[in-house]
């Protein structure tokens, strides 16, 4: 069976690289990305079963990379992270079908709750498709 492919995409290199480490940990294949136009440019934007995005990145923040896959018809269950967190953001993020937004450091059975959720998301999307 092929284990699910999370994609991280993190200006920050350090938490980019841990957060790869940890997501290989639980099993998962990942692949990251320092920004989202490398993501978009990736050919493992269609094998990608969830996104796992920084709010705060130089051109395209993480809600804004998860409004265009949703506006280009290739919407990923996403995960946001960030480190600047607030009421506003979030609750906007959810409403628009965000699956999580999470504080760094991430907490890991938070982050464990996520991607369980993301991924059943992702093959109730794949079921009815």
């Amino acid at each position: 069976m092929k284990r699910p492919l999370v994609s991280v995409v993190e200006d920050d290199q350090f938490f980019r690289d841990s957060m790869g480490r940890l997501m290989r940990s639980m099993g998962y294949a990942v692949e990251s990305f320092p920004s989202a136009a490398d993501f978009l440019a990736s050919p493992r934007l269609a094998e990608t079963d969830c996104l796992i995005a920084d709010v705060h990145m130089p051109a395209m923040t993480g809600i804004e990379l998860y409004k265009h896959l949703v506006d280009a018809e290739r919407a990923i269950p996403t995960i946001l992270v960030t480190a600047y967190p607030n009421d506003t953001d979030r609750a906007r993020a959810l409403n628009d079908g965000i699956i999580c937004y999470l504080r760094k450091p991430v907490d890991e059975r938070d982050l464990k709750r996520c991607l369980h959720e993301a991924l059943a998301s992702e093959e109730t999307l794949k079921k009815i498709s």
